[in-house]
């Protein structure tokens, strides 16, 4: 059983906190009293999800980051230590998928698409945090893998091979980290009930499928006192 209002006044930085993941991760940590650090590519999105967060002075939100552009993530991160002194959790949801071409028919735009949106990101935002996790000695980082990083797919060549990187680039940030007080981990979602892939699904059954509060619960766990002792591992949550 987690402490209660073990995250009250805990900060929080959320990537991609307007997708169907990030904005169930970011109503938990409202829930418990966090601090909030959104970044997202989107000014839209922000407002239009978190008006009531705009000018709450607990809370920083900050939009049309480039997640690609390092320069652009070494200005958010700074703007926020500016603000809360310290980074206690990174819940790095941003990312994205695609799928359709087969290996030999990958283009290059796809292929860089989905590396850039999944592997390049994640290497941008840790390379910001992470030193100011060093100074306080202390952290907790939740990366989103999925699935398909552990076995290739057909038609998911570029996107196994992206998500792929997400865990491995995890497990070598653990390994680096780990004797530092600051634990990596990775949760691996099989399909997300979202209303986009209900769409694209229709025949599916949604009972095998995960849904984005589940998947909140599992990497409020991977933040929590309780997962201490839990370094680079990489957690399914493929549903039934």
């Amino acid at each position: 059983m987690l402490p209660k209002n073990e995250f009250s006044k805990k900060v929080v930085l959320i990537t991609g906190p307007a997708g169907n993941l990030g904005s169930a991760v970011v109503e938990q940590y409202l829930d418990e009293g966090s601090f909030l650090f959104l970044i997202d590519n989107r000014a839209e999105r922000l407002s239009k999800l978190y008006p009531h967060l705009l000018n709450d002075q607990d809370h920083l939100l900050i939009p049309e980051i480039d997640l690609t552009n390092l320069n652009q993530v070494n200005e958010a991160i700074t703007a926020g230590m500016k603000k809360f002194k310290r980074i206690d959790v990174l819940v790095h949801t941003a990312g994205g998928f695609q799928m359709g071409e087969r290996v030999h028919e990958i283009t290059e735009t796809s292929w860089d698409f989905l590396l850039d949106l999944n592997i390049k990101t994640l290497l941008n935002i840790t390379k910001a945090v992470i030193p100011h996790m060093l100074d306080q000695k202390s952290g907790k980082i939740i990366t989103i893998g999925a699935r398909p990083s552990l076995v290739g797919k057909a038609k998911m060549g570029a996107y196994s091979v992206a998500k792929a990187g997400v865990l491995r680039l995890t497990e070598s940030l653990s390994a680096e980290l780990k004797t530092s007080g600051i634990n990596v981990n990775c949760v691996l979602p099989g399909t997300i009930d979202t209303p986009q892939n209900r769409k694209s699904m229709p025949g599916a059954d949604t009972s095998k499928w995960v849904t984005p509060k589940s998947l909140a619960k599992i990497i409020k766990f991977l933040a929590s006192e309780a997962a201490n002792d839990i370094h680079g591992a990489a957690i399914p949550a493929y549903g039934a």
